[in-house]
């Protein structure tokens, strides 16, 4: 048995075999002992090799989403790190992992919190105390700091992943994110709707609501330590962790503001390299010219964010305005538009495409409610004089304030109050 599990590929067929085990619907425990008891030791890139066999075999990525977790938890503890590279102090995966301790540090006062309602419950304590219920509230409004940890991970690092091929984590992983944030969002709104509520009904809020909640981050801060940053730091260069730092702060960062810096050792940005190359040519239109810096400056005034997908479905270009609607990141460039989008509205933007595409559909328009903001966004079509298709452009504008006018301003009460 020793020589089947120190076989890489026997290894690998064995996790394959007791997940899809799982999905037939096999009883949890049992496979779980048995992956215990055989998987002792499995180095992290079989576990990323077995995923993206999944999903390439044609699991759905939605059925990989719920056996993960029995999975993750399976392997929690049994996975060889002895081959890992180091995280030098201040790289983007340092930060990642910082930012990770910082949210353990909220589950923990979670955790505590939990307890003390639960022996309350089983005392038939009347009423919650308020300051319990308030510190819960706060807690879960801090954790949705997570979002922007999230956010580094699929805009910046996973394009780098998706382009040597590592597509199924990725997609896994934005989906668990997905899944978070909403579940953050349903605690939120629990808490603040719970004013009275009993010992023994704040016991059973948190069962069902609550410690799923923050059980759903711990799991995914496994998934990040044991599995994607050692894999991360395999496969990408200093250069290309470089670009992911450069683009950090247009983000942010989770509960966690560095205080060191990582210097790759090799410097230098293409883009920037080519940019400052460039700056002084010439774009001739029909209409007139610009130089490169003046169209660049004219695109990032312009009170839209454009974001272009060229023919083949890929991220070609986007303005980078002050006031942005949506993250969009240099990482992003060269990657397919679907895996810009959480998993599950992947299919819509697939079908947008086709239309237009097709000729079916010449626009696309939505129009959302964000923060207080009225936000409308518009796709369309871009065709040459033959009519062929060059691709797609996205529109997207904050139109709050320009909702709100009234009367009017002419150009000659310019300067008036």
């Amino acid at each position: 048995m020793s020589e089947l599990i120190n076989n890489s590929e026997n290894r690998k067929e064995l996790l394959k075999h007791m997940i899809l085990q799982l999905h037939k619907g096999e009883a949890p425990e049992a496979i779980k002992t048995q992956l215990t008891n055989l998987l002792k030791g499995i180095p992290y890139d079989e576990v990323v090799e077995v995923e993206q066999e999944l999903i390439k075999d044609g699991l759905p990525v939605e059925e990989v989403l719920k056996l993960c977790d029995i999975h993750s938890m399976v392997l929690d503890g049994n996975i060889d790190h002895s081959g890992a590279k180091a995280i030098p102090a201040g790289h983007p995966v340092d930060t990642f992992k910082k930012e990770n301790r910082e949210l353990e540090k909220l589950v923990l006062q979670l955790n505590g919190i939990f307890e003390t309602i639960k022996k309350a419950s089983e005392t038939n304590s009347t009423e919650v105390n308020d300051n319990a219920a308030m510190q819960m509230l706060a807690i879960f409004n801090a954790l949705t700091d997570v979002d922007k940890h999230y956010r580094r991970k699929e805009n910046l690092l996973f394009p780098f992943l998706e382009a040597k091929g590592i597509t199924g984590p990725p997609t896994v992983m934005w989906g668990k994110h997905d899944e978070t944030r909403a579940s953050l969002k349903n605690a939120i709104e629990v808490l603040q709707n719970s004013k009275g509520a009993t010992a023994t009904e704040m016991a059973d809020i948190i069962e069902i609501v609550l410690a799923p909640a923050s059980k759903s981050i711990t799991e995914m801060i496994m998934k990040e330590d044991e599995i994607l940053f050692p894999m991360a730091m395999d496969e990408l260069s200093d250069q290309e962790w470089d670009e992911v730092l450069q683009q950090t702060n247009e983000i942010g960062y989770c509960l966690f503001d560095p205080t060191e810096e990582w210097f790759p050792d090799v410097m230098g940005n293409m883009s920037t390299d080519l940019h400052n190359e460039f700056a002084g040519g010439k774009v001739n239109l029909p209409s007139g010219s610009f130089t490169i810096n003046e169209l660049t400056v004219l695109l990032n005034t312009l009170p839209i964010d454009v974001t272009f997908v060229d023919k083949d479905d890929k991220v070609k270009f986007f303005t980078q305005g002050q006031h942005r609607i949506f993250d969009r990141n240099r990482a992003i460039l060269g990657r397919d538009v679907r895996m810009c989008h959480p998993p599950h509205s992947m299919h819509i933007v697939d079908q947008i495409l086709n239309d237009f595409k097709s000729g079916k559909e010449t626009t696309a328009p939505f129009w959302i409610q964000m923060g207080g903001k009225f936000i409308y966004i518009n796709y369309f079509p871009l065709r040459d004089k033959d009519g062929k298709y060059l691709g797609t452009i996205e529109f997207s504008q904050d139109l709050t304030e320009l909702r709100a006018l009234e009367g009017e301003q002419r150009l000659l009460s310019y300067g008036e109050k």
